[in-house]
Formats: C-alpha cells, structure tokens, sequence
C-alpha cells in the first residue's frame, strides 16, 4: 500500500484527488490532505493538515513534522493581479515547500511528484495557439512579446529538484477549462453558467449565449475533475510513464452550438431565437488579447506569415456588467430566498472567468495521442460532466434543483 501528500486539497482538482485516492483504501493506507482550511469531511484514512504554501520552507517544515509519503500531488494555486507576480508566489509556493519535504526528510521516501498545471502553458490566455497543442510545442519564452508563465518555473522548479535526488520521478497535467465543484469555489465555469441560467429563467426570459458569436459554433476541450483526478492516480503509479508531461482533457471535442440547446433543457428553459440578431448593447464587452498571439511562433512553418492577427475577447453581453444590473441582483434574491440558495451566489460569480471562457474567438484543440500511447484509455462526456456538476451544485444550494 502507498501514502500520498495532496496540496491544494480544497480546490477543484485537488479535491477530487483525494476523493479517488480515498476511495482505494486498499491501495493507498494514508492519504495527507493539505490546504489552509478544511471544508469537507474526509475517510478514516484521509488526514487533513493545515499548511500556508506562502510561509517560508522553515515554517512549513514544522507543518510537514512527522508526515511522511511516496507520492505528492501539487494542485495549489494562488491568483494574482499580473503574471509576474504569478510568476513570484506561484513558483516560491512549489520552491519552498520543496524544500521543506528536505527539511523533514520526506524526499527520501519519495518516489513521484505531480505537478498540476494547465494548459495556460500553449499560451491559451494569450490568443490563439497552434491546434492541435502537443505536449512537443515550445514553450513562448520571448520575454520581449510574450508575459512570463509561472508553469514554466514551476516545472524547471521540479525538475531541478528530482535532478538531486534522483531515485524521485515527476509529471506534469495540462487540463483546460475543468468542469468540477469544490464548496465554496466559484472559479468555475458550471457554477457561473448555472447562475446565469436560473437568473434568466426567474426573469421569464428565454436562454442567449453571452459570449462571442464566433465561438458559439467553436470548438474547446474541456477537462472532467473527476477524469483528471483518475489520470493522476494511474500516471504516478505507471512506470514508463515516468518524467513526462501530458495533456489531460476528456477526450472529445465539443461547442457551445452542441451544449446550449442541452443547457437550457437542463433548467427548463428555450434558446433565444433571437441571440445572435440584436445589436451589441451597452452590456456587451470586448478587450484586446496580447499583441502576439501564440501561433505566430509557428507562423513560417505553417505558412501563415503576416495572416496572423491578434485576438480578441468579446461578449454580446458582458456577465460581468450583467451580474452588476439591480434587476439581476433582485432576481437572485428572489430565488436565493425561495429556494434556500446559497445568498452571495451571484456576488461571488467569477463573472471575468466566464466572460474569458466564452468570449475567445479562437479554436482549442488539445491532442490526447501522447497519453493514448503511453497506455491511458479514460474518457468522459463534457456534457455529462457538466451535468453531473449542475447536480453537485443543486445539492450544495448554489444552484436551485431543477431534476428530481
């Protein structure tokens, strides 16, 4: 049987890592679920330890005391206001806690780190990338056009640390627009869909896409927490899968064009005929993305030179502006009070998460050949698992229950 450290224990990812882990207990004795507080109720063999990722290696040491595993998952993540500062606290959270499983002697009974990461890694958050991405792609280093990604520290972070001690192996997740529940996460796509559906409907309204038009008939992959959770477990335990980097998204390809029509029978509503006819209003949104675009790096080879533009993100209605009008805000307390939901749902929205994800006016496709290879065979719906997501949210009276 194997131990396990899982930092980031409460956040979307992590969470449902140790929930797959802990569901073997068979296979795993002791899982050590770490995060600054606690927010669910864990098996027997599920230990939670309170830790600051932001204190010092000596401070966290003193947390880590007599904790030892043979495998860590490093799910945490902290968000800043710029990339640089991403760049600071997001590599000084791995760096030092790092060292702080030297400190106690931990590292000697390692034998795997995962490094949770995202595929902000091609560069998604910047323009358009290269479709499909491949674990291959270069990284964007040129500082003089592209910002500094904190995931490229975190990896050189890790890797210099199995380098001096060898007998510990490292991989790497790239998931992308993961669909999951965490209590009291709203960084998430379901949860902000499922509010501005059941706002909608409260109102007598009908169902409009509030993104760009472009991306409505676009296509994304997305990630299933659960599915991402199960990649973990078998590639750390997968021995030629050893220090590598993967991609890890559900396995199909899917568009707003698909899963609107299915989102609006979810709460029993119809799509806006009309979506797509009105004039842009005041509530609609549209912000330039970085000069240079992802895919310009590929620009000869593709044979694209001086065809590549930059990208923009638009909303024809803007859930940031949207989520501020005093109609909306009496409309979700109405139903708030009505049906026992969870009051500060609609203030605390990650309505400029929604409006990224929704608003790009590029493809992404996100290969999973390299994983295939490796021997990987999950799958999961997007639907599905958004569907199954909107149930975790009814049950935790974010969203109101629509199915019995």
């Amino acid at each position: 049987m194997s131990s396990a450290i899982v930092c980031g224990a409460t956040g979307i990812l992590g969470r449902e890592i140790v929930y797959r882990l802990a569901s073997n207990p068979s296979k795993w004795k002791t899982i050590h679920a770490l995060s600054r507080s606690k927010k669910d109720d864990y098996p027997p063999h599920v230990a939670h330890h309170h830790i600051n990722l932001l204190h010092s290696a000596e401070q966290m040491a003193q947390d880590l005391n007599n904790i030892s595993a043979e495998y860590v998952f490093f799910a945490a993540y902290t968000q800043k206001e710029t990339e640089e500062e991403n760049w600071k606290v997001n590599g000084d959270m791995l760096s030092n806690f790092l060292h702080a499983l030297t400190l106690t002697a931990t590292s000697s009974s390692l034998k795997r780190i995962l490094l949770v990461t995202g595929c902000k890694h091609y560069g998604v958050h910047l323009g358009r990338p290269k479709n499909p991405m491949l674990e291959s792609d270069p990284r964007l280093t040129d500082q003089a056009v592209y910002p500094p990604n904190f995931y490229y520290r975190q990896q050189d972070i890790l890797h210099k640390f199995c380098k001096a001690n060898p007998h510990v192996g490292w991989n790497v997740t790239y998931p992308n627009d993961v669909i999951g529940f965490a209590n009291g996460n709203f960084m998430n796509l379901a949860s902000g869909l499922g509010i501005y559906a059941a706002v909608c409907k409260e109102q007598g309204k009908k169902l409009a896409f509030p993104g760009a038009e472009g991306f409505y008939s676009g296509f994304d992959c997305y990630t299933g927490s659960k599915l991402h959770a199960e990649f973990c477990e078998w590639v750390v335990l997968e021995d030629k899968a050893k220090n590598e980097a993967f991609n890890v998204v559900n396995g199909d390809v899917q568009s707003w064009e698909d899963m609107w029509p299915r989102l609006a029978r979810r709460f029993g509503m119809e799509v806006d005929q009309a979506q797509f006819q009105q004039e842009v209003g005041e509530l609609g949104g549209r912000v330039e993305m970085n000069e240079v675009p992802p895919i310009k790096v590929w620009e000869k080879e593709l044979g694209l030179e001086g065809r590549v533009k930059r990208n923009v993100l638009s909303q024809r209605v803007s859930l940031v502006k949207w989520a501020e009008q005093e109609e909306v805000k009496k409309a979700w307390e109405r139903l708030a009070e009505r049906e026992g939901l969870q009051k500060d749902g609609l203030e605390k929205g990650t309505w400029a998460f929604v409006d990224f994800e929704l608003g790009r006016d590029f493809d992404l496709v996100i290969s999973m050949s390299k994983a295939r290879e490796f021997g990987w065979t999950g799958y999961q719906d997007t639907w599905k698992a958004f569907s199954d997501v909107f149930g975790e949210l009814e049950a935790a009276r974010v969203l109101p229950k629509t199915h019995g």
